[in-house]
């Protein structure tokens, strides 16, 4: 595994990247830059193209089958190390003029898979040329791009689909083949990200410097004990605390669930942007009054209960619900609850609710239980608690075994236990207390505001420190 980050940073979880600078830094990096920005750019720009060609050339005329095995002959020592060095030429003229390596790398048996993590920005890229170009895990959006799409072909990549759950099955299952290979395939190195600084900023910021110092440091193969073996959270878990010792930096409960970034909390997924107070917050910007909020609120509960036209609605049915004349605020709105162009308004309404204070909890959990109690058997399935619960918190939630342990007596889980657990267990106490109650005393539509109880990530930018653990 591999942490990236500034030797000055002050990190609070690791998906964001916040990069504040003096005024001093801001005049010196528009003088620089004004100057090294172009100059680099042009020469990475023309390096990228002169590999262009030579990427698409390594797999020309070879078939589905032979481009499912590791390429060998000419294709791999003629072309491969052209590759590296006019990569390690780009990183060069971008202002990396050497990396420092610290520690070995291990080999390819010893350690099949190099995990990369937290993948902060397209420029932590340069420890590939320290990994003899490894195969990389990448989304499958970047095979489109000009250049970077050639160059994944190249590397034989992973492509995965974050919004396809069926493209990452296949990617793990393509991913576990290579691993067991028995070095029949190259190391593998898997990357992530969220929210950081743009690409452009990214660029401007690293070019307008003299240079930028970078260290890889590859730390012992981390075997797993036969506990890890049986449960893979506790290996993750225990490689992190590893990473996090190394780098002196906390370790965190943060992880990636799809495209968000979420809290695990006795076995919930809390996302770190609340959907519920983005919405709000969007609403908040179309001029949309508390009373109209809670008039909107009213029609989705109606509609969610009528039965006829059911839960679901298009982009279009909640601009209208929600009194909303752009079209486009509506769809930035089913963005954060979905993933296509409907949206279930349960979701919308028990998150929303439980953030506006409008309603007490237990009024607002008996009515998520009568939502999705179909059957009015009076008790809830596994299914449905999963689902009850992702309406509340605004996000899938697929692992909640424990709750329901905690809450069901005798295989039947009522709404008066499932309320008993929310409000007295200290776990999802927590979880009620911080994520489905206003932010602040009074209503969150009183006020017109979504607060958000995120922490800031503060990074500087002024040296590039990895660790690597095999």
């Amino acid at each position: 595994m591999e942490r990236n980050g500034s030797q000055s940073a002050t990190r609070t979880h690791p998906f964001y990247h916040e990069l504040k600078m003096t005024r001093a830094q801001r005049i010196r990096g528009i003088i620089l830059g004004s100057v090294l920005f172009p100059l680099r750019i042009i020469l990475t720009a023309l390096l990228f193209l002169m590999m262009w060609p030579l990427s698409r050339l390594r797999s020309a005329g070879l078939s589905a089958e032979e481009r499912s095995r590791p390429i060998t002959g000419w294709r791999h020592w003629l072309l491969h190390p052209i590759i590296l060095f006019l990569s390690r030429s780009a990183f060069f003229c971008l202002g990396f003029l050497w990396t420092k390596v610290k520690g070995r790398r291990a080999d390819l048996k010893e350690a099949p898979v190099l995990v990369v993590a937290p993948h902060s920005g397209f420029l932590d890229m340069v420890v590939l040329m320290q990994t003899e170009l490894a195969t990389v895990v990448s989304r499958s959006e970047n095979t489109s791009l000009p250049v970077v799409g050639a160059l994944l072909e190249f590397n034989q990549s992973v492509m995965v689909s974050r919004k396809d759950p069926e493209s990452r099955r296949k990617a793990v299952a393509q991913v576990t083949e290579r691993l067991t290979s028995g070095g029949y395939w190259p190391q593998d190195s898997v990357r992530w990200t969220y929210k950081g600084t743009t690409w452009v900023e990214t660029l401007w910021y690293t070019t307008s410097q003299f240079y930028t110092n970078s260290t890889v440091e590859f730390l012992p193969v981390y075997t797993p004990s036969e506990e890890e073996k049986r449960d893979p959270n506790l290996y993750a878990d225990n490689v992190q605390k590893l990473m996090a010792k190394a780098l002196g930096v906390p370790s965190t409960e943060y992880v990636m669930e799809g495209r968000v970034p979420v809290n695990k909390v006795g076995g919930l997924s809390l996302p770190i942007d609340s959907p519920a107070r983005e919405m709000l917050s969007l609403l908040h910007k179309n001029s949309l009054e508390a009373h109209e909020v809670e008039a909107a609120l009213d029609r989705m509960i109606d509609r969610c209960q009528s039965g006829a036209q059911g839960s679901k609605c298009s982009t279009e049915e909640l601009a209208s619900i929600l009194g909303l004349t752009d079209g486009q605020t509506a769809g930035t709105i089913c963005s954060l609850y979905s993933k296509d162009e409907s949206v279930d308004l349960r979701q919308i309404y028990l998150s929303v609710a439980a953030l506006s204070g409008c309603v007490s909890f237990s009024s607002l959990l008996h009515t998520a239980f009568t939502l999705f109690d179909t059957e009015g058997t009076g008790s809830l399935s596994a299914e449905q608690l999963s689902g009850l619960m992702g309406a509340l918190l605004g996000f899938p939630q697929h692992r909640t075994a424990e709750l329901y342990t905690q809450a069901s007596d005798e295989g039947q889980l009522t709404e008066e236990n499932l309320l008993r657990v929310l409000t007295t267990h200290p776990t999802y106490q927590r979880v009620v207390k911080e994520y489905l109650q206003p932010e602040e005393a009074g209503s969150q539509l009183a006020n017109g505001k979504a607060g958000n109880n995120n922490r800031n990530m503060q990074n500087g930018n002024r040296s590039v420190h990895s660790k690597k653990f095999e």
